[in-house]
């Protein structure tokens, strides 16, 4: 026999062990996660094939336009993370405010916060899309109803963070502060499956990834690392490659794996850009989260993400994300220590 294959359950089992204090309430609550994003995998897969392409005609919380695929990945999140007893609250980035508890059911000590389809503006055209989620221990006494208070943390204080990207394979990629693992869905026996244990991100890479349409409304700091990062320049590894999927989930993916910078930033195209379009708490906290266990850094280009004190359950932040030493340079433009 050859080496049995490690499942994402059996992953989380052992990783469990290693505390003494452990209840089993974080493995259950990492399997619902888990089981919620077969099931987004399956309609994903098949959603060319069922009416659930294309728009739900309505708009969530920002205006934005939903997608019908959206609206159910955010139905079974909720559902399949609301009766587990584990959590007291849930946050969405598809709900104006948090999502309670049932009465009737448990209230446990944990809050998840999620985007259930980010990205969710490609599903017609078939790009890679993805489930993010960041879980934080509530502050408020335990055995009560969760409130915005346990919503409303640093990311630093987040004890689980995760995606799943929804691509050529569904693979899921989880944190608890103790490395970066990853885990690929095998559909002929419906498990998650370690196929990237320990991810390290390289110290530095030779992708940026930036929307360059909105080139003319950014402050000049990011233009200049633009300017930079283009420039021919073969000694020193320059012109860095141009790679912008438009959706965060893939473009992160990509650049876990194999190095490179993600910048969001904010512009001036209008003023609720001001603070970049990312949400603190549903896409840059846990992709930060992540990141660092993986060795790189992120910013909002003058201070760690994750120690930024959040004033609101749908705040934006400007995110400059990736490997360590680009991500450093890009700060030093943004910053304006260096113009070239």
């Amino acid at each position: 026999m050859g080496n049995f294959v490690t499942t994402l359950n059996r992953h989380i089992i052992e990783q469990e062990r290693k505390h003494p204090k452990a209840t089993g309430a974080f493995t259950a609550l990492l399997t619902d996660i888990a089981t919620a994003a077969k099931i987004i995998s399956y309609h994903v897969n098949k959603a060319g094939l069922m009416d659930i392409l294309g728009g739900a005609g309505g708009t969530n919380v920002f205006g934005e336009h939903q997608q019908k695929l959206d609206v159910f990945a955010n139905e079974v999140m909720v559902r399949a993370l609301v009766h587990g007893g584990k959590l007291c609250a849930l946050a969405s980035e598809e709900s104006e405010d948090i999502i309670e508890i049932p009465k009737d059911y448990p209230v446990g000590k944990y809050v998840c916060c999620f985007d259930p389809l980010d990205g969710s503006s490609n599903i017609d055209a078939n790009v890679s899309i993805g489930t993010i989620f960041s879980i934080l221990r509530r502050v408020t006494p335990d055995g009560k109803p969760g409130t915005v208070e346990d919503v409303l943390q640093p990311g630093y204080k987040q004890v689980c963070a995760g995606y799943v990207i929804y691509g050529s394979s569904t693979m899921m990629v989880y944190t608890t502060g103790n490395g970066v693992y990853g885990f690929t869905l095998d559909p002929s026996y419906g498990e998650f499956v370690l196929s990237h244990p320990d991810i390290k991100i390289p110290k530095k890479g030779k992708i940026y990834s930036i929307n360059e349409s909105y080139f003319d409304y950014w402050d000049e700091g990011v233009k200049n690392y633009v300017r930079w990062a283009k420039k021919a320049v073969p000694e020193d590894g320059r012109p860095l490659n141009s790679r912008y999927i438009g959706s965060l989930v893939a473009d992160f993916h990509r650049n876990l794996l194999y190095g490179g910078i993600f910048l969001y930033p904010g512009d001036n195209k209008s003023p609720s850009r001001k603070h970049g379009k990312l949400r603190l708490l549903y896409e840059a906290n846990p992709m930060a989260f992540i990141v660092e266990q993986a060795g790189g850094r992120a910013s909002d280009g003058y201070q760690r993400i994750l120690d930024i004190q959040p004033t609101d359950i749908h705040q934006r932040t400007p995110l400059v994300i990736g490997s360590e030493e680009d991500v450093k340079i890009a700060e030093d433009f943004i910053q304006g220590k260096r113009t070239e």
